[in-house]
């Protein structure tokens, strides 16, 4: 797995399935604490608050790097996963092929341009 923190590279759908995934499972058990929390009194609720907002601001931000590594993928800037629903194109869309702008092929493969130029060798300069 490549760094969660980080905008740049790329990553494959499997590794942005699984981290949304671990996050809206993540999210949603923090979330139900904080509920309960929230009737257990008042110095525990200002503690979950704390620590509910820090959560937030963290899956906030791994989401985004995550969906800005996917765009990466496809060949995009990371805006482009503030599109609505450009997040299910990510999903379900194949990433290019061989190197891009934004690094190499997670998944090996190389492209017809790469194959291209490993196979024809560099032309020889002529002096006369």
């Amino acid at each position: 797995m490549s760094n969660i923190f980080s905008f740049s590279g790329r990553i494959r759908r499997t590794e942005y399935a699984v981290t949304h995934i671990i996050l809206t499972t993540l999210m949603s058990v923090i979330f139900f604490v904080f509920g309960v929390s929230l009737f257990a009194g008042e110095s525990a609720a200002a503690g979950a608050t704390i620590f509910f907002v820090v959560a937030m601001l963290m899956a906030s931000w791994i989401s985004l790097a995550s969906g800005a590594k996917r765009c990466h993928d496809r060949g995009n800037s990371g805006f482009f996963q503030l599109i609505p629903f450009y997040g299910l194109w990510m999903l379900f869309g194949d990433g290019d092929h061989g190197s891009n702008y934004y690094g190499n092929d997670p998944k090996g493969r190389i492209s017809q341009a790469d194959m291209y130029r490993a196979a024809v060798p560099a032309q020889e300069v002529l002096v006369s």
